[in-house]
């Protein structure tokens, strides 16, 4: 009889190259070299990704209430935001907000009338945040909102006969079981992030993809270096995704209990 849940064939193969691949650079004085240096760029990475992927979220989840609001004018701005965003290439959008935006947004700042700044002093690092919380926030926001519409209106309806206000309805009811839809596309675009991440490189974000491109370029080790940074990548996505998998069973036996 064939059980509930396969063995995890695929992770032991992935553990097997993983710690292949880590024991054959650990033998290499070059690929440690490389992998030192690249060291000092997955914190520039983990920084970028959870910033964004923060903000993001909370964009997504005002952006979300708005589609779903009964006022037509923010339903139509959200509509609108979101599918523009989600028509405009990410390195497009990089791009445009670091060096088209970002100068707008420091003109604006001093048109106003505040402490006057300059455009090098908006950071590259956090005109790539920003470029990517505006892109990401047009993606969760449909996740949000397909996860807070899979809620049982029946349920909406007795939670306002019974007199409770909209916040706690949404806080006790609405929330609670709309995490089990939101989940599992929401880590998914956590993920995602953390290999869209590597776009900040194109405008010199020293992240792995960016130290991995100067480090190449000074050193003519292609293979190596590339090697390395697929590997870190590869590392980070693998122990992010089977963490996503455990929570979600761990929500999933929690529910199941209660």
């Amino acid at each position: 009889m064939k059980s509930d849940r396969d063995f995890p064939w695929w992770l032991l193969a992935v553990a097997v190259l993983l710690g292949t691949a880590y024991v054959v650079i650990l033998m290499d004085d070059g690929a440690r070299q490389v992998l030192s240096t690249l060291r000092r760029g997955i914190w520039i990475t983990v920084l970028v990704t959870v910033t964004g992927f923060v903000a993001a979220s909370v964009v997504g989840m005002v952006l979300a209430l708005m589609s779903l609001s009964g006022s037509i004018v923010a339903r139509q701005a959200a509509r609108f935001y979101i599918e523009i965003i989600r028509g405009i290439p990410i390195l497009v959008l990089l791009l445009y907000v670091a060096f088209v935006l970002a100068p707008a947004l420091v003109a604006l700042w001093n048109w106003i009338g505040l402490p006057e700044a300059r455009t090098r002093d908006f950071p590259l690092l956090w005109r790539a945040v920003l470029a990517l919380v505006i892109a990401y926030s047009s993606f969760i926001a449909e996740v949000f909102r397909a996860g807070l519409q899979s809620v049982d209106a029946g349920q909406i309806e007795a939670a306002k006969a019974l007199g409770l206000k909209r916040f706690h309805i949404f806080r006790h009811i609405v929330l609670p079981q709309a995490v089990r839809t939101i989940l599992p596309p929401l880590g998914n675009d956590f993920v995602a992030m953390v290999k869209d991440s590597s776009l900040v490189s194109v405008v010199g974000v020293m992240d792995i993809a960016q130290l991995g491109k100067l480090t190449a370029a000074g050193n003519f080790r292609y293979f190596e270096t590339y090697n390395v940074v697929a590997l870190i990548y590869l590392t980070m996505t693998i122990l992010l995704s089977l963490g996503l998998r455990k929570l979600e069973r761990k929500l999933g036996t929690f529910e199941r209990r209660g």
